[in-house]
């Protein structure tokens, strides 16, 4: 298993800022990596079970020689719905083993998480909290023994 803690970070980079921002991504890459065998191959939606855990959701959304887009959740089960949480579409750019997140659609459904993000102004912290909630998430994932 590759660790991320072999991510080079310039001394140059301050939390928060965009060289540490690319750090983040490239640990994103490798975090997925523990989950997804090969992230070139995912053409079909897959679930990860695993005892004490929610069923972890993988769906390819596009495909391309040098990208993916990825959509990652858990899915509950509501009265007359099914939930996603977290909702989130990572773009993974397997060129330069980067992961980002394009979307995150639980901020709204969380009244606390929507006052972080109205709190965040400018696109550099938006998206530093976004990844930061991916790289988290994947590391539990992987904690919990979730694999595709």
């Amino acid at each position: 298993m590759i660790a991320d803690q072999w991510c080079e970070t310039s001394w140059r980079a301050r939390p928060g800022s965009f060289v540490s921002l690319m750090t983040l991504y490239e640990s994103n890459f490798v975090r997925l990596g523990w989950l997804v065998r090969d992230l070139r191959r995912i053409g079909q939606y897959l679930v990860s079970r695993v005892p004490r855990d929610c069923d972890l959701h993988l769906m390819p959304v596009e495909s391309s020689r040098y990208t993916s887009v990825l959509r990652l959740t858990y899915e509950f089960e509501s009265p007359g719905q099914i939930v996603r949480d977290p909702d989130l579409e990572v773009c993974v750019y397997h060129d330069a083993r980067l992961a980002e997140v394009r979307s995150f659609h639980g901020f709204r459904r969380h009244p606390q998480l929507a006052r972080l993000e109205s709190g965040l102004k400018r696109e550099l912290d938006q998206r530093w909290s976004r990844n930061m909630m991916l790289n988290k998430w994947l590391e539990y994932c992987a904690e919990r023994g979730h694999r595709f």
